[in-house]
């Protein structure tokens, strides 16, 4: 039968540990919400330019004539945005974690001891959010670097010093956004990443 202190000092190690995941959870949560929001609008801003470039890219010079005119849209760039589309996904899941994390701190706090989360459920998730985390990372990097070779392969195709006259040559700031929405993307990752495995190595800490 547990004595009063030891109640008492149960109770406020829960109260600690319900803590540290609700910040956790918040902290996780506000920061890779915020960044997807930006990643998913830099993403549309681009998908909806190049899907418009595509549109005009046929026009009529006679009627019921059509007249092929040069592609504007970059065609390589959509494995940077099928990766970004990818990494997006991951990070929804990775809120999803964050979320479950500050219901796993609510529980501690309720007094019945049948509500609380086994602490194996919450080492669980905690190592999912890692597991996310690093994948979504992944998948970000290899957006990125896609989209960066396209950039890089399109400046050195440039020719210096003379008018540019092929709208494939262009880097366009459509492109530059994909870039951008994986980088983005990847700092999501990072701070997902870095929470869950802060808790989790301080649950692991040899106590007091």
């Amino acid at each position: 039968m547990q004595t009063s202190s030891e109640r008492t000092s149960s109770t406020a190690k829960f109260e600690q540990i319900a803590t540290v995941l609700q910040i956790a959870g918040w902290a996780s949560l506000l920061v890779q919400a915020g960044l997807a929001a930006v990643s998913g609008v830099l993403l549309l801003l681009a998908v909806s330019g190049r899907s418009f470039n595509q549109a005009i890219g046929t026009t009529t010079g006679v009627p019921g004539v059509g007249v092929a005119t040069t592609q504007s849209a970059t065609p390589s760039i959509g494995i940077g945005i099928f990766w970004a589309v990818c990494g997006a996904l991951v990070l929804l899941f990775g809120v999803y974690l964050a979320f479950r994390l500050m219901r796993f701190g609510k529980r501690l706090r309720n007094p019945s001891p049948a509500i609380h989360p086994q602490r194996a459920k919450v080492m669980h998730v905690l190592w999912l959010g890692v597991v996310t985390g690093l994948i979504g990372m992944l998948l970000m990097l290899l957006g990125t670097g896609a989209t960066i070779g396209v950039l890089l392969s399109k400046s050195i195709a440039q020719p210096q010093g003379v008018a540019i006259y092929d709208p494939n040559r262009i880097i366009r700031s459509l492109d530059v956004f994909v870039a951008a929405a994986n980088t983005t993307g990847v700092t999501a990752h990072f701070a997902g990443t870095v929470a869950s495995l802060s808790v989790f190595n301080w649950l692991h800490r040899p106590s007091d």
